[in-house]
């Protein structure tokens, strides 16, 4: 089941990647900006989350290499699940919620009909096409059965979302304790979709109802940010922060550990990115991670109590802060309270380290390392061009091609299944440069890679189809 949450987490990540261009696009050519009326198009796209979530789940769920019959599976899954539904109550509305559903059921309807052979008068539509005649049907019973069953979940989750919100300060305290506590877990994606595309409506001056805190904070709802505002406060300023006291608090390898984190807290100000710089501690501390997720949740509800309000098209960082903070209330204000966090996290982080000799980058001497470590790996250089090389050294390390069964990836983790983990040379791996490596179970492990991440993997396919 973890597994199974962990892909999904992943795939939740396929539609987002459209996000951080459309929203861009969206907001710097809207009235008050630029007023570019042809751009304004690119909006679309925050208004059919739920068809690309279907599209995005169906595509990381499939047991296939070629994910173009699952995608259009999951298109037609959510299409005619939302035309059924508007047919029988033109009133419901399932958000992401049908984006999810349509996408499970298109993988499973994938995965379980693609191999299906019909008598020769219907051949064309045997192998992978038959799942496209399964679900068109398949969804014309679900819209069916949905259209009795969820208007009694719609209620459910609007008293979800109200009591979610009725919690003020608190509420936002535990989305934003979550969103970075379940993260190496990989489930955070699915409580961020949720929040980000599915909590609470608003109807625009067009009349168009929009759901979630982006879309509705894009959209000019006056109450939506206060669930996201806090985001900032963790990219720009805490992240920042733990970079600069793990460097500051250096014992060893100082200037290695300054340029690491330099380029971790760049990241982090820039994109919005912060495993870079939170796998550093994460596997060697979980106290460190720990008041980290209570301070990204403390971040969040100081803005709300401050009543300060700010949104994102896709990550909370310094081109985001930039773009949307006309359409804040007290964006200006994140500035002051971030210095303040920014402190916090520093001497907090620097304290720690100091006191309990967390196993951080610049707390361990090289011996430690060097003395399981052979030549070639105490000498290793990883550059921005030697991916092969990596992947080749990966491959070897992790028992050989016959001993891995999947090769996946998500922004900054390679997911592997292999057949036996003792044939796993983790201090190798370690070696390598890796961020770090989470033991999921018996089978299933993550390489930390950083942004690079989508390059090796393709690196490591090339080897195993070899």
């Amino acid at each position: 089941m973890r597994n199974f949450l962990q892909r999904l987490g992943k795939s939740l990540l396929i539609p987002i990647v459209a996000l951080p261009i459309a929203g861009i696009l969206y907001r710097l050519t809207a009235e008050d900006l630029l007023d570019v009326p042809l751009f304004q198009a690119a909006g679309v796209i925050l208004t059919q989350m739920d068809a690309l979530i279907a599209i995005g789940i169906a595509m990381g769920l499939a047991k296939t290499k070629d994910k173009g019959i699952p995608a259009l599976t999951g298109f037609l899954a959510i299409i005619v699940l939302k035309e059924g539904l508007a047919l029988m109550n033109p009133d419901l509305n399932m958000s992401v919620f049908g984006g999810v559903l349509a996408g499970l059921i298109a993988a499973f309807v994938y995965n379980r009909f693609k191999d299906t052979k019909l008598p020769n008068m219907f051949a064309f539509f045997s192998g992978e096409k038959f799942p496209i005649t399964v679900i068109i049907f398949t969804m014309v019973l679900v819209a069916g059965l949905m259209s009795w069953l969820w208007p009694y979940a719609q209620m459910g989750i609007d008293a979800f979302s109200k009591t979610l919100m009725d919690l003020g300060a608190i509420g936002v305290f535990i989305f934003g304790f979550l969103n970075r506590f379940l993260l190496p877990f990989g489930l955070h994606h699915v409580l961020n979709t949720y929040v980000y595309f599915g909590l609470d409506e608003y109807t625009t001056a067009s009349g168009e109802v929009v759901n979630g805190e982006i879309t509705r904070f894009l959209s000019g709802d006056p109450m939506a940010g206060f669930f996201i505002g806090g985001f900032y406060i963790t990219m720009l300023f805490g992240v920042p922060a733990i970079a600069l006291a793990i460097a500051r608090a250096a014992r060893y390898k100082k200037q290695e550990t300054k340029t690491l984190m330099s380029s971790g807290a760049a990241t982090s100000v820039i994109t919005g990115i912060t495993e870079p710089v939170e796998f550093t501690f994460l596997f060697t501390s979980p106290l460190l991670y720990f008041v980290h997720s209570v301070y990204t949740g403390l971040a969040g509800a100081t803005l709300y109590i401050l009543h300060i309000r700010h949104g994102f098209s896709w990550g909370a960082g310094l081109i985001d802060y930039i773009v949307n903070l006309g359409l804040s209330d007290g964006g200006l204000l994140i500035l002051p309270v971030g210095i303040v966090f920014f402190l916090l996290y520093y001497f907090t982080f620097y304290f720690v380290i100091k006191k309990r000799r967390v196993a951080v980058i610049g707390q361990i001497e090289d011996k430690l390392y060097e003395a399981a470590a052979g030549e070639e790996e105490k000498n290793l250089e990883l550059t921005h061009n030697n991916y092969r090389y990596m992947a080749q050294k990966l491959v070897e390390n992790l028992g050989g091609k016959q001993n891995i069964l999947i090769n996946d990836n998500c922004m900054t983790r390679l997911r592997l299944e292999v057949k036996d983990m003792n044939e796993v040379n983790q201090q190798k791996i370690k070696q390598m440069g890796v961020h770090g490596i989470v033991e999921v179970d018996k089978h299933n492990l993550q390489i930390i890679i950083g942004s690079q991440a989508t390059i090796v993997k393709k690196e490591i396919d090339d080897i195993l189809e070899s």
